[in-house]
C-alpha cells in the first residue's frame, strides 16, 4: 500500500511519496549516473527482457532491493515519478512489467513528465504489466497507478491491465491503492470502451467511466485506500497559498495519521504513515521521498528509512562531487545500509512512547536547522549547503542508531500485536 500526491503553489510544483512494503524488505535510495552509449541490445528487468537504449537519464531511485525497478524516484532532467497498487478488473496473469520497472524505465528514458508518462503507457502496450510484485508474500500482484511530475506540469496516469488514461492536474492531486479518475482524463487509450464492452465490464452507453468499469472493491476496502486518498487531499487543500514551507508541509503529510495521539500498536490501514500490524495491517512504511521542482534547480529528499514519522529526510543531488548519507553503495547490498541501520532503532521505538516523543521533537528541530540553510539562499543552493545540510540530519540519525541499537525490544505480552512483531523480528533477525 503506498500514497502519492503532488500539489502546485507559487508557482513551484512540490510531490511526495510514502512506499508502503512488507515491514523486512529493505528499500535502497542509489544514484545512478546518465549513461551515454550503451551497446547492449537488451534489458533485464524484474522478470523480463526488453529493448535497451543507448542513452539514459541519471536517476535517484528509492527501490526494494531485489528488484530492477524503483517505488520512486527522479531523474536529472527534473521528473519525478511515484507509484501505486491498484487490484483491478482485468490484472494478466501472464509476466511483463512490473510498475515498479515502468517507473525507473520511465524516468531513464523520458525527458520531461509528459514524455516519461508516453514511455510508461508505450512499454505498457507492447509488453504488458505483471509478475509478482511481493518479497515474501508471492501471491501478490498488481496493476498501477502513477503520479509524474517536472517543474511544469503534474500528469495523473491509472492503468488496467495494457488500458489507460490520463488526466493533468493544474493544482493538485493524490493517489492511492484505487482508481480515482472517472470521466475527466484527458487522453485514453486507443480501444478502451472496445475493450471494456468485450470484457462484459461496459455498455456503451454515455462516457466511459475509468474508476467504475475497472476498480475491484476488495483490497482497496480492507486497505482503507479511499480514507487515506482523502486524507492526503485534505493535507494539500490545507496548505495556505502563499505558505512560504510547503516543503515542511509535505514531508509532514507523509507522516499523518488519522490519529495523531495514537500508538503504532493502534494505528490503521488508514494511516498515510503506514505501521505493520498484523493479519489486516500487513504493509510498514519503508521508504518516503520528497521533491521541490522549481525550473532548473529540483531538490530531493529521501528518508531512506522505514516509518516517516520516525524519520528524518535527508538531501540529496545529481552533484557527482558529493556524497550523501542517505545513498547506498549499490542497488542490492543490504547490509550495513541505512535502512537495516535505522532498523534497529525504528523497531525498539515502536514499544517505546516517551521516546517516540522525544524522537520526533529531535527530527523537528534537525529539519529546521536544515530549512534554514535551504531557505537563507532562497533554495539556490551550493555544494557546501547541501554538505553542512546533509551533516546536520546524519549527525542526528548516527546519534539515534547509536542510542537504540543495542536495547532490548519490549514486545508487549500477550498481546497480538506484540506477537507479530516479535515473529517478524525473528524473521528478519532484528533481536
Amino acid at each position: 500500500m503506498c500514497d502519492t500526491l503532488a500539489i502546485r503553489q507559487n508557482g513551484i510544483i512540490y510531490f511526495a511519496k510514502n512506499s508502503d512494503r512488507e515491514p523486512g524488505e529493505a528499500q535502497l535510495v542509489v544514484r545512478i549516473p546518465p549513461v551515454k552509449a550503451d551497446h547492449r541490445k537488451k534489458l533485464k528487468a524484474t522478470y523480463i527482457e526488453i529493448d535497451q537504449v543507448q542513452r539514459r537519464h541519471g536517476v535517484i531511485l528509492s527501490k526494494p532491493f531485489w528488484m530492477f525497478g524503483a517505488e520512486m524516484g527522479a531523474n536529472d532532467r527534473g521528473v519525478v515519478i511515484g507509484n501505486e497498487a491498484v487490484f483491478t478488473r482485468v490484472m494478466e496473469k501472464e509476466n511483463g512489467l512490473i510498475g515498479m520497472d515502468l517507473l525507473r524505465l520511465g524516468l531513464e528514458r523520458g525527458d520531461t513528465a509528459e514524455h516519461a508518462m508516453r514511455v510508461i503507457i508505450e512499454l505498457i502496450e507492447t509488453c504488458g504489466q505483471g509478475g509478482i510484485c511481493g518479497f515474501r508474500d508471492k501471491r501478490l500482484r498488481y496493476d498501477n497507478s502513477f503520479i509524474i511530475a517536472d517543474s511544469d506540469q503534474i500528469w495523473i496516469l491509472e492503468t488496467a491491465g495494457r488500458q489507460w488514461v490520463a488526466k493533468k492536474t493544474e493544482s493538485f492531486g493524490a493517489i492511492s491503492n484505487c482508481l480515482t479518475i472517472t470521466d475527466d482524463y484527458d487522453i485514453k487509450s486507443h480501444g478502451l470502451e472496445d475493450f471494456a464492452r468485450q470484457k462484459g465490464l461496459f455498455s456503451g452507453g454515455g462516457e466511459l467511466n475509468f474508476k467504475k468499469t475497472f476498480d475491484s472493491w476488495f483490497l482497496p476496502y480492507f486497505a482503507r485506500s479511499a480514507q487515506r486518498l482523502n486524507l492526503s487531499l485534505q493535507c494539500l487543500s490545507g496548505i495556505e497559498t502563499g505558505q512560504k514551507r510547503v516543503l515542511h508541509e509535505m514531508m509532514n503529510s507523509l507522516r499523518r495519521h488519522q490519529d495523531e495521539n495514537t500508538a503504532p500498536i493502534k494505528g490503521s490501514n488508514a494511516d498515510v504513515c503506514m505501521h505493520a500490524g498484523g493479519l489486516i495491517r500487513r504493509s510498514q512504511t519503508c521508504g518516503s521521498m520528497v521533491s521541490r521542482l522549481e525550473k532548473n534547480n529540483p531538490l530531493h529528499f529521501f528518508t531512506g528509512t522505514s516509518a516517516p514519522c520516525l524519520s528524518i529526510f535527508k538531501p540529496v543531488s545529481f552533484d557527482m562531487d558529493l556524497n550523501f548519507s542517505v545513498l547506498n553503495s549499490d542497488e542490492n547490498t543490504v547490509d550495513g545500509s541505512l535502512w537495516q541501520r535505522h532498523e534497529h532503532a525504528h523497531r525498539r521505538l515502536l514499544f517505546l512512547g516517551k521516546e517516540r516523543k522525544q524522537v520526533r521533537d529531535s527530527i523537528r528541530d534537525a529539519e529546521n536547522g536544515m530549512f534554514k540553510i535551504f531557505e537563507a539562499k532562497n533554495y539556490f543552493i551550493e555544494p557546501d549547503d547541501m554538505k553542512a545540510a546533509d551533516q546536520i540530519v546524519s549527525d542526528l540519525e548516527e546519534e539515534f542508531v547509536k542510542q537504540y541499537t543495542n536495547r532490548e525490544i519490549q514486545h508487549p505480552m500477550l498481546s497480538p500485536y506484540g506477537l507479530y512483531w516479535k515473529w517478524v523480528n525473528r524473521l528478519d533477525g532484528f533481536r
